[in-house]
Parts: structure tokens; sequence; C-alpha cells
């Protein structure tokens, strides 16, 4: 006989539209994959602080130009990071507040487990 919890849970999660679709879960997944590249994981924090050009963030990072523009583009490619135009300069930020939430979090979730 199963316990009182697992009779709760188990009508809700057999439900075939309580299951993350299909795309959902590979886009999730894509997304914390971006997320496991420790430069982009460095770049992300970065950019919750501030907008910065390629230069900038290779300059802190660094590392040159070319390979952060290959990172900006995959996260570009999965709305992590956005571009903004002003003259000849193009600044990166986050794409959005979820965005920012889901880095901040994290970090403090890493602070948190290893103080």
């Amino acid at each position: 006989m199963s316990s009182p919890s697992e009779e709760a849970i188990t009508p809700t999660l057999a439900q075939p539209d309580a299951l993350l679709s299909e795309e959902a879960a590979t886009e999730l997944a894509e997304l914390f994959r971006a997320l496991a590249d420790p430069t982009r994981a460095r770049m992300l924090d970065l950019l919750t602080r501030q907008d910065m050009t390629t230069t900038g963030l290779a300059a802190i990072l660094g590392l040159n130009a070319p390979a952060i523009s290959q990172h900006l583009r995959l996260l570009r490619t999965l709305r992590i990071v956005k571009p903004r135009r002003e003259g000849q300069l193009v600044y990166y930020s986050l794409d959005d507040e979820h965005i920012r939430m889901l880095v901040t979090l994290s970090l403090t979730h890493l602070r948190e487990t290893s103080a």
C-alpha cells in the first residue's frame, strides 16, 4: 500500500497534461546547457550589473572579442541576452527580468550552499 503522500501526488503526475512537453523540456535543457559554460556564466554575472559591449566583456574576461561574440550569438539565439545599438556601439543586456532572477537566484543558492 502506498503512503498518503504518494496517493496525493500520483494522480496529478499521471495526467498527461501535467507533464512538461517534449518541446519545453528540450528548450529548458538548452537554456541550462548554455548556462553551464563557465565563460558564459561569468558574462551573465557581469550583465546582471550593467549593459556591456563585446569589447568590454572581452577586456574584463581576458578573452578576444571574436570568442565573446561566439558566446553572445548563442545567448542571443536562446533569448538570454539582447543587443541594443547606440551609434556604432552595440551593448548587450540580459533579455528580461526572468533571466536576471535565474542568474541571481542561482548565485545566491551557490553562495548559501558553500557557506
